[in-house]
C-alpha cells in the first residue's frame, strides 16, 4: 500500500512564487522592455510559459539592474537546483529521516547510519537554493524560472513515494563513477585528462520501484542473504554513488559560472551556494565508499548484475575508499607550476559548465521519459549560460 505521507520539507519553488506573484511579475513586466513584444496577455503569466514559448528572448539584451550574463547565469542555476530538488525529493520521500520505507532505508544506513538525516538536510539544502535563485532574479526585475508545466514523470509505485509528477526519473540510471577516480588522480580534465570509473552501474534503480520487488518491511542484514535483500542493497549503494555523481557536477557548475559573472553581488551568491555543493560532495564521496569496502563490498543486483566490487582488494592510489580529499593535481599549466588540491573540472574546455552539465543528466538517464520540449528549454537556458562573459 503506497503512503501519501509527505517529507517534511521547506516550501516549493511553486509556493515560494504563488506567494504575491501578480504583484511581483507585474513589476517584472513593467521593468523588463523585450517583454513588451512577447504578447503577454496578463501581469500573472507564469515564467514557464514564457520559458515554454520565448526561449528565444534569452538572446535578447537584458535592460534590467543585472547584465544579460549574470542574468542567464543565476537563470541556469535556478534550473539545475530545480531539478535538483526534484530528485533529492524523491530520495527524501523514500530514504529521509522522516522517509516512508523502513527497507530502503536500513539499506541506505549500511552505508552509513546518518545517511537518512544527510538525505533529508540535502534536499532542504537544494530546495532553499532554488528558491532563493528565483526570489533574487525576481528582486532584480528578472523572469524566475518555472519548471511546473514539466513534471510528467510517473512516481515510483513503493511505499512512502508521493504520487506526483516528477521531473526527474531514478528509476533506471547510468551513473558516471568517473569522478571517483578523478580525485585520486593527479591528473586534471582541465588540461585534459580523461578517467574511467571503478564501477559500472547501468540501467539500475536508484530507489525502490514497488513492493513487489522489494518488500519495504524486509530487514537487510550485512552481508543481504535474499534475492530482494540484495536487489535492495544494490539499488541504495546506487543512490550512494548517485548522490555523489550529482554533487560533483555542482561542485565544478558553481565555479566555472563564477569565472564568468560581472556583478560583485551575484558572484557572492555563486560562490557562497557552490561552497555548499562542494560540501555536499565531500560528504557522499566519503559515503558511497563504504558500498565499495568490508563488510558490504560484493553485493551484485540479481536483476541487472551490478557489482560493487571490494576496492580495497588490494588497495590502490585510484580505489582505495578512505582517500577522500582531492590529490593535488596539475593546474592552469601542466607540468610548470606545483601540484595543487583543486575542484575539476572548471572551464568549459574541461567538460564543466551548463551544457555539460545538462549533457551528463541526459547521459545518466536522468530525463528518461522527459519531453523533447523540456529538454531544449533546459539546453537553452544551459547554453545561455555558458555564452556569458565578463563584463566591465
Amino acid at each position: 500500500m503506497k503512503s501519501e505521507k509527505s517529507p517534511a520539507v521547506l516550501p516549493t519553488e511553486q509556493e515560494i512564487l504563488d506567494l504575491n506573484l501578480a504583484e511581483k511579475w507585474e513589476r517584472v513586466v513593467r521593468r523588463r522592455s523585450f517583454l513588451k513584444g512577447l504578447g503577454v496577455a496578463t501581469a500573472t503569466v507564469s515564467a514557464g510559459a514564457l520559458l515554454l514559448s520565448h526561449t528565444d528572448a534569452f538572446a535578447q539584451t537584458t535592460t534590467g539592474t543585472l547584465s544579460k550574463g549574470d542574468a542567464d547565469i543565476l537563470r541556469f542555476l535556478a534550473t539545475a537546483e530545480l531539478i535538483e530538488s526534484d530528485l533529492w525529493q524523491q530520495y527524501n520521500e523514500l530514504g529521509g529521516a522522516h522517509g516512508g520505507n523502513p527497507a530502503y532505508i536500513l539499506a541506505l544506513q549500511n552505508l552509513d547510519g546518518d545517511m537518512p538525516q544527510y538525505i533529508e538536510d540535502n534536499t532542504d539544502d537544494e530546495i532553499s537554493h532554488a528558491a532563493f535563485l528565483n526570489a533574487y532574479l525576481i528582486s532584480r526585475g528578472e523572469a524566475p524560472v518555472d519548471l511546473d508545466a514539466f513534471r510528467t514523470l510517473p512516481s515510483s509505485q513503493a511505499t512512502g513515494a508521493q504520487d506526483i509528477g516528477r521531473l526527474t526519473n531514478l528509476m533506471s540510471l547510468n551513473v558516471d563513477t568517473s569522478w571517483y577516480t578523478r580525485y585520486r588522480s593527479d591528473k586534471n580534465p582541465d588540461l585534459g585528462a580523461t578517467f574511467t570509473g571503478p564501477v559500472t552501474i547501468r540501467h539500475e534503480p536508484a530507489i525502490p520501484l514497488n513492493d513487489t520487488d522489494t518488500p519495504p518491511t524486509q530487514s537487510q542484514p550485512v552481508p543481504p542473504v535474499t534475492k530482494q535483500q540484495r536487489r535492495m542493497q544494490a539499488i541504495a549503494n546506487t543512490a550512494g554513488f548517485h548522490f555523489a555523481f550529482i554533487e560533483q557536477g555542482g561542485s565544478s557548475l558553481y565555479p566555472t559560472m563564477a569565472l564568468k559573472v560581472t556583478d560583485l553581488e551575484v558572484l557572492r551568491i555563486v560562490i557562497s551556494i557552490g561552497g555548499v555543493e562542494v560540501d555536499h560532495f565531500g560528504l557522499w564521496h566519503d559515503k558511497a565508499g563504504n558500498a565499495v569496502s568490508q563488510p558490504l563490498a560484493g553485493v551484485t543486483d540479481p536483476e541487472t548484475g551490478v557489482t560493487f566490487p571490494d576496492l580495497n582488494n588490494p588497495p590502490t592510489e585510484l580505489t582505495q575508499t578512505n582517500k577522500i580529499l582531492p590529490e593535488p593535481c596539475d593546474f592552469i599549466q601542466k607540468g610548470t607550476l606545483p601540484k595543487c588540491s583543486v575542484i575539476r573540472p572548471v572551464s568549459t574546455v574541461g567538460k564543466s559548465g551548463a551544457v555539460a552539465a545538462i549533457q551528463g543528466f541526459i547521459n545518466d538517464r536522468l530525463f528518461l521519459g522527459q519531453s523533447q520540449a523540456f529538454l531544449k528549454t533546459v539546453m537553452d537556458l544551459a547554453a545561455a549560460a555558458d555564452a556569458a562573459t565578463r563584463g566591465f
